[in-house]
């Protein structure tokens, strides 16, 4: 969508003006896009008939273009990773139920953070590294190299390592073994070869990572969700553990662990569609 010299300008907005003012450029700029990406507009589109059945389209198109304008905002909260410290997360931030991460640590074995293209992933991931939560998060390198420098940056900055797609499963067996805590989104796999399972009542490949993993190191799954406030404040909500009891039958125990987790990705989804960011269509057609 942009290339390395869009972002280093945004940033640059990002930085130098103040944090409402950008917002509202961003907005601007998110519903003049809105306007000219048909093929983004109408799989964004698509989509929200899937999640909501029978909606009358006129809601959706509202929702549709939220998506827009919380993307835009979520990258001005990328550009503006250097001004997060300690006090603007006590300010900004509020944080539900974080004892849940203690407990599974507790346990030894590592903690898998599951999460979605949903709110602002990247900015809970540099959270809970700020806070000192010993994470690091699988990303999808981007093409152009300088873009994907770019955004590295950006999280190691505030301490949080980056794990490239492609060459995450070695890194993260080493981070759970070593009893870290190994950050995935489990909402798309982007090489389409995941596993075909139902999502909100249509076939959709999902990634088979979380499960996998939890499976092979005995490292539990706890989801975990940044969402954006009406007052663009947010809330860290951090869920129970998946409580799963392997058989031991790998092809039976994977789709059974992803449905569990697929639950909940569903709730939060269907109680923030505005915040859910696929500019494309997933869903396999039948």
């Amino acid at each position: 969508m942009f290339n390395y010299y869009t972002y280093r300008f945004g940033q640059f907005l990002a930085l130098f003006f103040p944090l409402k003012a950008v917002y509202a450029l961003a907005s601007f700029l998110a519903y003049f896009y809105y306007l000219i990406a048909f093929v983004d507009r109408k799989a964004v589109q698509d989509n929200l008939r899937v999640i909501f059945p029978g909606e009358k389209e006129k809601r959706l198109r509202r929702i549709n273009k939220l998506v827009f304008r919380n993307f835009a905002k979520y990258l001005v909260d990328f550009f503006r990773f250097e001004k997060l410290d300690r006090r603007y997360i006590a300010k900004n931030i509020r944080l539900e139920n974080l004892h849940y991460f203690d407990e599974a640590l507790s346990r030894g074995k590592g903690v898998i953070v599951l999460t979605a293209h949903l709110g602002n992933w990247e900015l809970g991931g540099v959270v809970l590294s700020q806070l000192g939560y010993p994470l690091c998060a699988v990303a999808l390198p981007h093409k152009n190299k300088k873009v994907n420098d770019f955004f590295d940056s950006q999280r190691n900055k505030k301490g949080l390592k980056v794990i490239a797609m492609g060459k995450a499963v070695r890194g993260c067996i080493s981070e759970l073994k070593h009893g870290r805590m190994v950050a995935l989104v489990g909402d798309r796999d982007f090489t389409e070869k995941g596993m075909v399972l139902d999502f909100f009542g249509r076939p959709m490949h999902f990634p088979e990572g979380p499960a996998v993993l939890s499976l092979m190191t005995g490292a539990c799954i706890v989801p975990g969700f940044m969402l954006r406030n009406p007052d663009n404040s947010f809330t860290l909500s951090i869920e129970k553990p998946i409580e799963f009891e392997p058989s031991g039958d790998k092809e039976k125990d994977v789709p059974l662990l992803i449905s569990l987790y697929k639950n909940v990705i569903e709730d939060y989804i269907r109680r923030f569609p505005q915040q859910w960011y696929l500019f494309r269509r997933f869903w396999v057609e039948r």
